[in-house]
């Protein structure tokens, strides 16, 4: 009988996934990671308790911290807006999985994405509403050889109804939303993790100072509320940063200042097998599909070129690649250009 190792977070996708293995006749073993000082994980002991199922709790707080908290108001200091989702997956969730292989004396690990794998390629799920290919996309190959994604032929709601025929208290648990290790609200925790200090906003078109920002690292490129300028009638957007001039560069009423018209990817995770120079991208999780055409450069990076332009590509985003339902990487989005120049970001 093949071994699989589960991350059981506690939610309702985590245990079905436990639940279908055990049927497709795996013998399953759960892992619950414990990253933040105050988790709970009570809906991870009662579901593997209900599902009669091996259970460990392991605490990586001191890792998580390394590899996703500090790097992450790291970013922010720098003046980028980074999606610690994905790097979590890549770095933390299921890498620690698969270093517990040998330990657990496992074949697979297994997680609740709604993904698909098929001959080690990525693909998107059946659930179109769910499909998290995009948190997968960073994921190194290696990893996904030992993947198993049970979510990836159901939906959210054929989740929850196996969740509810097992009588599980999770059934209809509410997915989480926010970031997970912070509990307040996110400006509040910005304001005490990391230094904040005012300075000018600037009318990239009329190039005068109509304001005073609160800090960089309170702002993103595209953002229109909170902006707190006097007198301003007009749609007024964050178009860009000036970290060492600590300035905040707006345009007022003027959407084309948002648009781009390519990026440089860097640390880029391509999971194809051949090399693809015509594809879509995903700047955001859930965003549209974009043609794009990429070039391949030195040193990990790709330039991703969308001849019509795209609003508020964001520097320390991640842009994930696909051809048809296949994700075949992706990256961070390290600059953005048009017309060859690079914007109001620095």
């Amino acid at each position: 009988m093949k071994k699989v190792l589960v991350g059981l977070s506690g939610g309702v996708d985590s245990a079905v996934s436990a639940i279908l293995l055990k049927e497709a006749g795996y013998e399953v073993i759960a892992i619950t990671f414990k990253f933040i000082k105050d988790f709970d994980s009570t809906d991870a002991i009662n579901i593997a308790k209900k599902l009669n199922i091996e259970h460990h709790i392991i605490d990586y707080q001191k890792e998580f911290k390394e590899e996703i908290i500090d790097k992450f108001l790291e970013e922010y200091k720098n003046g980028f807006t980074p999606n610690p989702c994905v790097l979590c997956n890549k770095k933390v969730k299921l890498k620690f999985l698969y270093d517990q292989l040998k330990v657990y004396n496992c074949d697979f690990i297994a997680t609740g994405h709604y993904a698909k794998l098929e001959n080690n390629k990525l693909y998107k799920g059946r659930d179109e509403l769910k499909d998290q290919t995009y948190f997968l996309c960073e994921t190194p190959k290696e990893i996904l050889n030992k993947l198993l994604l049970p979510l990836e032929k159901i939906t959210k709601e054929e989740t929850r109804k196996i969740a509810t025929k097992y009588e599980l208290d999770v059934a209809n648990k509410k997915d989480s939303t926010d970031v997970c290790f912070i509990s307040k609200k996110f400006k509040e925790y910005i304001k005490t993790a990391v230094k904040c200090t005012k300075g000018d906003i600037i009318d990239v078109d009329r190039k005068n100072v109509i304001g005073t920002h609160q800090g960089l690292v309170n702002y993103t490129i595209g953002q229109r509320r909170g902006l707190n300028i006097g007198g301003c009638t007009d749609r007024t957007f964050v178009v860009g940063k000036d970290l060492a001039k600590n300035i905040l560069y707006v345009s007022i009423g003027n959407e084309e200042n948002l648009l781009s018209d390519s990026c440089i990817l860097e640390d880029v995770n391509w999971l194809s097998d051949k090399k693809i120079y015509e594809c879509f991208a995903q700047f955001r999780y859930h965003s549209k599909f974009i043609p794009v055409k990429l070039e391949f450069l030195e040193n990990n990076k790709i330039k991703v070129v969308y001849k019509n332009g795209v609003k508020a590509v964001t520097p320390g985003q991640i842009c994930a690649l696909y051809l048809d339902d296949e994700c075949l990487g992706g990256g961070t989005i390290k600059n953005i250009r048009k017309n060859n120049q690079e914007l109001w970001y620095q």
